[in-house]
């Protein structure tokens, strides 16, 4: 390692600042840090979701407790490049089984959660580093510099959870609508039930896509903020400087000999005459004021006042009395202190003492319970574990829904001979019909609280309350051509037209009243 190669400039940073070096040395190697992790960890990955299909979480998270083992590789990526050598993806990829031998067990058992990690893998990794060795290394590095280390891995979690959740809604919110009709969160949660495993490893692949691009960085932030530790340390900046002057004095040091040899035989009268006398040998003996005797007078002022105050104290005082031989009272403290002490320490004052701690106490105790009593409504509603009286269903049902009449007199007598005589020249209004009655028995058969601002997905939701399938499927049917006729103009297709109508028959019959 020759510092005098390094690629940035060597200084004493801040903590904060050093980490943002990291980040630009990230941004600097980001094509081949990204690729080189993606090359190396989604083959992992992927053998992780073939291995434990059913069971997503488990693979994930041998994933997850993989990381130090990965992070080898952009450390070394880091290194090399940040004094001009940065390597090629073949090499580092073909040097990454060497760089997992030293002290891999460690790193994946008691060091795997470490908040300090990315800060320190440069003592294994680079110093090569352990035993004991390691711990005396690590006590002096810790010094400084630990909690900003710690820091970067606790933002580096939370932002990683936040990528993570993301991504996961940007992909539901990029779902057509149609299909995400028939999603529901409910759906979502009791996904294990179904055959839906595919999405959980799909979210599984979003982090893995989010440690792609995070990933490199954090061990980058860590390696500089390594890097800043040891300019501080070692004095990196300091060499640097020296070894800038020896370049640039090189070129004069023949001038400069040349001028030594020159100026030799002035300087030898200098050498040969007498030594000059030492500071602590007798000086302007034939003054009237001497060396010793200054010395000695300098040595008196040093020990008078004010540079020292010599002071034996024998008795206890208060504050910073002074002693005043004209008045011999002084050394007492004053007559209303002693009483006061006197009061302090008499049985009487005991007494009440304890009727103010009464007072007090009783005072807190009244004034939390007038809080109570103020806020005893708020505290019925959210604290009591009652259940709330529920609300009656309101008596007088709604008349329209989606600008439909849901009336059961205006609706004809045969619900399906009439929409089929409807397809033909009518259909939006023969699909209207079935919708329209199918809320009109909802309504009235059922007893289903409809409101005026309902959407259709919330009645499908009351529809599965009821715990119908042959009438949940049909009213998802219909639901769905609805849509796709009052918002899309989109005609059903002919044989939905006559499903519909015999789905209707099946369930209700030939009349609109059963």
């Amino acid at each position: 390692m020759r510092l005098s190669d390094a690629t940035v400039v060597i200084r004493p940073r801040p903590t904060w600042e050093a980490m943002d070096l990291g980040v630009l040395l990230s941004q600097r190697h980001r094509r081949l840090l990204m690729t080189s992790w993606a090359v190396l960890t989604v083959p992992v990955f992927a053998l992780l979701t073939w291995l434990f299909w059913d069971s997503p979480s488990l693979a994930v998270f041998i994933f997850w407790w993989l990381k130090p083992a990965f992070e080898r590789l952009p450390l070394y990526i880091l290194s090399k490049a940040m004094f001009g050598e940065t390597p090629t993806l073949k090499e580092a990829l073909r040097q990454w089984p060497r760089l997992l031998k030293p002290q891999l067990l460690a790193s994946l058992t008691w060091r795997r959660l470490s908040l300090s990690r990315s800060f320190l893998l440069p003592v294994v990794q680079l110093e090569g580093l352990g035993g004991e060795a390691r711990q005396q290394r690590l006590q002096v590095l810790l010094q400084r510099d630990a909690n900003a280390a710690r820091w970067l891995t606790i933002i580096g979690a939370h932002l990683e959870t936040a990528l993570w959740i993301g991504l996961t809604v940007l992909f539901y919110l990029l779902l057509p609508q149609q299909v995400a009709v028939d999603w529901s969160w409910q759906t979502l949660i009791t996904a294990a039930t179904q055959d839906w495993r595919w999405l959980e490893h799909l979210t599984n692949a979003f982090y893995v896509l989010v440690l792609v691009v995070w990933e490199p960085i954090y061990v980058a932030c860590g390696f500089s903020l390594y890097l800043n530790r040891r300019t501080v340390l070692e004095a990196w900046d300091i060499e640097l400087v020296f070894r800038r002057l020896r370049q640039r004095l090189s070129s004069t040091a023949a001038v400069l000999l040349l001028a030594m040899i020159v100026l030799m035989p002035a300087s030898q009268s200098v050498w040969a005459a007498e030594a000059a006398p030492s500071p602590d040998s007798p000086r302007l003996l034939e003054q009237p004021l001497t060396s010793q005797a200054s010395r000695n007078s300098i040595q008196t002022i040093l020990e008078q006042p004010p540079f020292k105050n010599p002071e034996t104290v024998t008795r206890y005082r208060f504050g910073e009395d002074r002693t005043n031989a004209e008045s011999p009272d002084n050394d007492q403290p004053p007559a209303w202190l002693k009483a006061l002490f006197d009061l302090f320490g008499s049985q009487r004052f005991g007494t009440v003492a304890s009727l103010i701690e009464t007072l007090l106490w009783g005072a807190v105790i009244t004034a939390i319970g007038l809080l109570i009593w103020h806020y005893r409504d708020w505290l019925q509603t959210f604290v009591s574990r009652r259940p709330l009286p529920r609300k009656k269903a309101p008596s007088a049902l709604p008349k329209q829904a989606f600008g439909l009449d849901l009336d059961r007199e205006t609706l004809p007598a045969d619900i399906a001979a009439s929409a089929e005589s409807l397809w033909q020249t009518q259909p939006r209004e023969a699909l209207g019909l079935l919708y329209r009655a199918l809320l009109s028995h909802l309504l009235h058969d059922f007893n289903l609280v409809l409101k005026a601002a309902d959407t259709e997905g919330q009645v499908l939701e009351r529809i599965e309350q009821l715990q119908q399938p042959s009438l949940l499927a049909f009213s998802r049917n219909l639901t769905m051509h609805w849509q796709n006729m009052a918002y899309g103009h989109r005609l059903p297709p002919a044989d939905s037209q006559q499903q519909l109508c015999d789905g209707w028959r099946a369930l209700f019959g030939s009349g609109a009243n059963r």
